[in-house]
């Protein structure tokens, strides 16, 4: 199957194993006392976000949101590529020439989520607060710990409903990357 760019489209609910993997995170978040859940307005953010709702009321908050895929929704990976490129790397390198498709700029989006992601930590001190987000915006946030290279950043997979833990003090530090349940990690020796 084709990996075809939502962005912000309508339509793209969570698939069975989607929901599955959600479930999952949920179970790993059991025993972290999650003090609020913030959550993307995108149908498939909500619906993980509902799952794992038990524990917490869902704050909806649009800065959350996945990035503006512009004339690039709905298109696979391959037909962009074709036309246009490497954009996804350009992407993460700030390349101006992204946006005359539509496509949000990475400095946008991390300007954003770290916005957001401040003002969670300053309303719950102490706490553990959950960001349901998608791939851009969890990469934007691993540029605010790590300030990767665009190229690392652009290698980089988020999985789906993995958790990435950040600690928010004077600066903003990593804490975990792409936490699963330990039956979805990829077997070491195939």
């Amino acid at each position: 199957m084709d990996r075809v760019l939502a962005g912000r489209a309508p339509g793209f609910p969570l698939t069975d194993e989607g929901r599955r993997q959600a479930a999952g995170a949920a179970r790993l978040l059991a025993g972290m006392g999650i003090s609020a859940i913030y959550c993307s307005p995108i149908q498939r953010a909500r619906e993980t976000a509902g799952i794992m709702a038990g524990v917490s009321d869902i704050t909806v908050d649009g800065r959350l949101s996945e990035l503006e895929m512009g004339s690039f929704t709905g298109k696979t990976y391959e037909e962009i590529s074709g036309t246009h490129g490497n954009v996804f790397l350009r992407f993460y390198e700030g390349d101006p020439g992204v946006g005359e498709s539509g496509v949000e700029t990475f400095e946008s989006v991390r300007r954003r989520v770290a916005e957001i992601a401040r003002e969670a930590a300053s309303r719950h001190p102490g706490g553990n607060v959950l960001l349901v987000t998608h791939m851009d915006p969890i990469k934007a946030m691993i540029f605010e710990s790590l300030h990767p290279p665009p190229e690392a950043l652009f290698g980089l997979v988020i999985e789906n409903a993995s958790l990435n833990i950040f600690r928010y003090g004077e600066a903003v530090e990593l804490g975990a990357i792409n936490v699963m349940e330990p039956g979805r990690l990829a077997p070491l020796n195939p």
